[in-house]
């Protein structure tokens, strides 16, 4: 009979947000699999929870722990899952574990609690529905540039995770493909500190450094009559070629057709989309 995997919501940073429910089943649990040994350690000591064995799940060891782990539950132990804050799983290991799992008919129960994508939205004063949570984004612009693209032409709200010495620059390539949009910086969910930014895509907002960790950036959906996005700019010149429009000349027309851009910037962008 094998034990039961616990997907375990903790803290972002108030521990007042722990739920009863969550803390009575690490209570429970024979072993916890956390993200950082350590850090569960310090939650588990101010929740008062002591004497449990941690293991490390992490995206480096995910793969090699699902064994392991397999032969716990088939022991008969109570497993549980947490990621470093807030709800496992969402950018977060443990997703290949879970589904592990589910191939071994292992019973996987949620104990839902915060969740950093979804605190955020709560406060932003933006649409909160329907949206499109990315993750963490990769680090080269390139890539960066390739999924905001995507995305343009998705009327959705979108979500996603940077750190904070990349959050200017990623905010002006969101400029640049998605064309304007509001947006929302929301820092330090939960803490002291909480502070929510909101502003517009194209008018960058002057910060003084302080932006403390990971931010969670909240972009609002696309806007009739905004500047228009690379996605669209790109897409608009490469029909235009394909007709047979020099790329100088559709450069050009596309210009008049779009808020936002020069003939040269959108030269450049199919200079730039042959090259790769």
């Amino acid at each position: 009979m094998y034990g039961t995997v616990w997907i375990v919501a903790t803290p972002l940073g108030n521990l007042g947000d722990f739920s009863p429910r969550g803390r009575q089943t690490l209570e429970a649990a024979d072993v916890i699999l956390a993200e950082d040994t350590r850090r569960a350690g310090h939650l588990l000591q101010l929740a008062g929870i002591g004497g449990k064995r941690l293991l490390s799940l992490h995206e480096h060891n995910e793969d090699s722990r699902i064994a392991e782990v397999l032969e716990l539950l088939g022991q008969g132990l109570q497993v549980a899952v947490v990621s470093d804050a807030g709800t496992p799983l969402i950018a977060d290991p443990g997703y290949r574990l879970v589904a592990a799992c589910r191939r071994s008919g292992v019973s996987v129960v949620p104990v839902p609690g915060p969740c950093a994508p979804i605190t955020a939205l709560m406060a932003s004063g933006l649409p909160p529905y329907p949206f499109v949570f990315l993750g963490f984004l990769p680090r080269k612009a390139g890539e960066v540039r390739a999924l905001f693209g995507a995305y343009a032409h998705v009327p959705a709200t979108l979500v996603f995770f940077e750190r904070k010495n990349r959050v200017l620059p990623t905010l002006a390539l969101a400029f640049e493909v998605l064309g304007e949009r509001e947006f929302c910086l929301a820092r330090e969910l939960t803490k002291k500190h909480e502070q929510f930014i909101n502003g517009r895509l194209g008018q960058a907002p002057d910060m003084d450094g302080e932006l403390l960790g990971e931010v969670t950036v909240v972009v609002g959906p696309p806007e009739a009559g905004a500047a228009t996005g690379e996605a669209e700019v790109l897409g608009l010149a490469k029909a235009m070629i394909v007709e047979g429009m020099r790329p100088k000349d559709a450069a050009r027309a596309v210009r008049e057709r779009t808020r936002g851009w020069t003939a040269k910037r959108i030269y450049e962008l199919i200079l730039e989309q042959d090259a790769e």
